[in-house]
């Protein structure tokens, strides 16, 4: 792993030693950054994208490279190096020269990728804020920054919270997202920066985690047998406790609430061999629940393919119950399914 850039910049004991920590990405960088768009497009063209993607994070990590270094890497264009001098590498200037060589949508991809899990999880965070809390903060602010930033969440995400903004205010910003350009990129930074500071960081200080929530996601990736101990030990010790977490886990016998369409879904996207593990060692009405789904056809293969496991052990039968748990979960965290937990409002999750 090559060393920060900052040991370039540094007085080096000889002039040999000015790049010698410098990786092939960042000389490459170097190069390219002094060759600009007229002379190094021809370079970038023929990359491919994991070069690029190579390429583009190391300039965008560079820091300021002195002019010696510079021209060891490049002494064939000593001439040209006399007047561009040092060059120095940051997120915008990386930006900017891709922007003159790649398709708009190839480069927005590629340094969203470069800058981190920093932006990216912001707005997955934004994402799965609860639609009322976010359009409680929504409403107060203006109508064209709302409009940014419900462009950038899912549909499904953004069509729940303008449901819940006041009629004339969800038909302004409905306007101002029909007529919206490009937004640049100082205002888009501008608002993720204040979405961070002012909404999520105070999001979570105020909102903690339900702690008996907590404790029934950890029940649920338990086998049978230890769930059923804690349940039990945790009755003993406060049956109302566990009563609350009982109505909180979210188990294999739960996807009886699914809708037939979300039970379809969840079938076409099951491994059929998993599936089979799963309903042989399921209850008689779970079985005819996902039969009912199912074609003939479908349940006479999947009938099949359950015969044949022959003896299959509970262990087994616990791991593939769990495995198409968590796959409806994904699917419902895609809003491909809807399901409905248990509790007593059946509350949904999207």
């Amino acid at each position: 792993m090559a060393k920060p850039s900052t040991e370039v910049t540094a007085a080096p004991a000889s002039k040999g030693d000015l790049t010698r920590f410098l990786s092939g990405p960042e000389k490459a960088a170097i190069i390219l950054f002094v060759l600009g768009d007229k002379y190094g497009g021809p370079i970038w063209s023929a990359l491919d994208e994991d070069e690029i993607r190579q390429v583009s994070r190391a300039m965008s990590r560079l820091g300021s490279v002195t002019a010696d270094a510079v021209e060891q890497l490049v002494h064939e264009f000593v001439s040209m190096m006399a007047t561009a001098g040092a060059v120095t590498g940051d997120y915008d200037r990386t930006e900017a020269l891709l922007m003159k060589i790649l398709p708009q949508e190839k480069v927005s991809a590629l340094m969203d990728e470069i800058r981190g899990p920093a932006g990216r999880n912001m707005w997955q965070k934004l994402g799965n804020v609860q639609d009322q809390v976010l359009a409680n903060y929504l409403k107060g602010e203006y109508p064209q920054t709302v409009a940014v930033i419900l462009s950038r969440l899912r549909s499904e995400h953004a069509a729940r919270v303008l449901a819940l903004l006041p009629h004339e205010f969800a038909l302004e910003v409905v306007t101002r997202m029909l007529n919206m350009e490009p937004v640049q990129k100082e205002v888009l930074d501008h608002i993720e920066e204040t979405l961070r500071t002012e909404f999520i960081s105070n999001l979570s200080i105020t909102q903690r985690r339900d702690s008996h929530e907590m404790i029934a996601e950890i029940f649920n990736s338990f086998d049978r047998q230890t769930e059923s101990w804690f349940l039990a030990a945790l009755d003993e010790r406060n049956r109302e406790a566990a009563q609350k977490v009982r109505s909180l886990m979210f188990t294999f016998e739960d996807l009886s609430k699914l809708d037939p369409g979300s039970c379809q879904t969840l079938i076409r996207f099951s491994d059929r061999d998993l599936l089979a593990t799963a309903l042989k060692g399921a209850a008689p009405s779970m079985k005819k629940f996902f039969f009912q789904q199912m074609s003939s056809r479908a349940v006479k293969n999947l009938e099949e393919a359950m015969a044949s496991r022959g003896p299959v052990r509970l262990k087994e039968v616990d791991e593939a119950q769990t495995r198409i748990v968590s796959l409806a979960k994904e699917l419902a965290s895609k809003g491909e399914i809807t399901i409905a937990k248990n509790r007593a409002e059946d509350e949904l999750i999207y």
